[in-house]
């Protein structure tokens, strides 16, 4: 049975014990496992290729409890197609006082595993999307609203710009806000700026920023005067994703409208600082070529974690393949 993932909060879950959710938005999808598992003292956290690796013993240990456990709860991370038999096999046993919550990357249409759960009324599935402006800001202002905490539109505006869409990002650096607000009248755009990861995430922005606008002097100073570890790979390729879905999404505005008014009119608000290069990269990049480049970005992205030892070096071939492509 097919839910939204706005809903879970909103409707009387007790009575289900199977749940898939499935989706990019790991932050929504985590807010989410700990709604439904709060209060529940006998958790158990897997991943889905240590079931896969031990499949029997896995089973054996669903079926054989002491009499004295509670329900148990198994949430089964990194999930994928793969897992479809093995859960099609517990359901179909009707283990008691068993439930089972899955966090899957997307899936698609034609997944056996989402068909499953969606179909069976017994069973709850959960899409959860990227964020977006509407959503990050409804975070922030809700979140200041109940710390009682005054920022500017200008530092909200720069918060949600920097976390990338990602929710996990915006609240810890909405943590940090909260700690460092108390006892203090006023908090500064400088007090953001060195309170918060947007020193280290400027960085990351500018290199991906440059790239897209084929800056290739600038792309090699900012490579050359930063030291980015394997751990940082990942950031920047998610920050690439979404600065590259927003082009597509300016681009295709930019069919009936001049570009200073498609810039200013977007949603989220561009921070001022940005749309001077931002319209480079509008001037650079095609629809055909946009859409090339998202599927780049998430072949490298595999490519990344199958070799993550290699990381740095496919993420430099990734961005100067960019940078040259980009005009032919």
């Amino acid at each position: 049975m097919i839910i939204k993932s706005f809903e879970l909060n909103k409707k009387k879950l007790d009575n289900y014990k199977y749940f898939l959710f499935y989706g990019e938005n790991e932050g929504y999808k985590e807010e989410s496992l700990i709604s439904i598992t709060k209060n529940k003292k006998n958790i158990n956290h897997y991943l889905e290729n240590e079931i896969l690796d031990n499949e029997d013993k896995f089973l054996e240990s669903l079926i054989s409890r002491s009499f004295f456990d509670n329900e148990k709860i198994i949430v089964i991370k990194k999930a994928s197609e793969k897992i479809f038999k093995i859960i099609e096999e517990i359901i179909k046993r009707k283990i008691e006082d068993i439930s089972i919550v899955i966090l899957a990357g997307e899936l698609t249409k034609k997944s056996k595993l989402r068909s499953l759960f969606e179909k069976e009324n017994s069973l709850i599935c959960s899409a959860f999307y990227s964020d977006n402006y509407q959503s990050l800001s409804f975070i922030v202002n809700d979140f200041l609203k109940d710390k009682k905490i005054l920022l500017s539109r200008e530092i909200t505006n720069l918060l949600i710009e920097r976390c990338n869409g990602s929710r996990l990002h915006l609240k810890n650096e909405l943590i940090k806000i909260e700690n460092f607000a108390f006892n203090k009248n006023k908090i500064t755009y400088e007090d953001i700026h060195k309170l918060t990861n947007l020193s280290d995430n400027y960085h990351m922005s500018e290199l991906v920023d440059n790239c897209l606008a084929k800056n290739r002097g600038k792309l090699m100073k900012i490579i050359n005067e930063n030291n980015f570890s394997n751990e940082e790979v990942v950031s920047i390729l998610r920050i690439f994703l979404y600065k590259s879905k927003r082009l597509y999404a300016l681009k295709k505005q930019c069919d009936d409208k001049n570009i200073e008014s498609v810039i200013s009119g977007f949603k989220p608000p561009i921070f001022w600082k940005d749309k001077e290069i931002i319209k480079q990269q509008l001037n650079t990049w095609t629809l055909k070529k946009i859409r090339f480049l998202l599927i780049e970005i998430n072949k490298t992205e595999v490519l990344i974690k199958k070799n993550f030892a290699l990381s740095i070096q496919i993420l430099l071939d990734f961005i100067f393949t960019q940078a040259d492509i980009i005009n032919n």
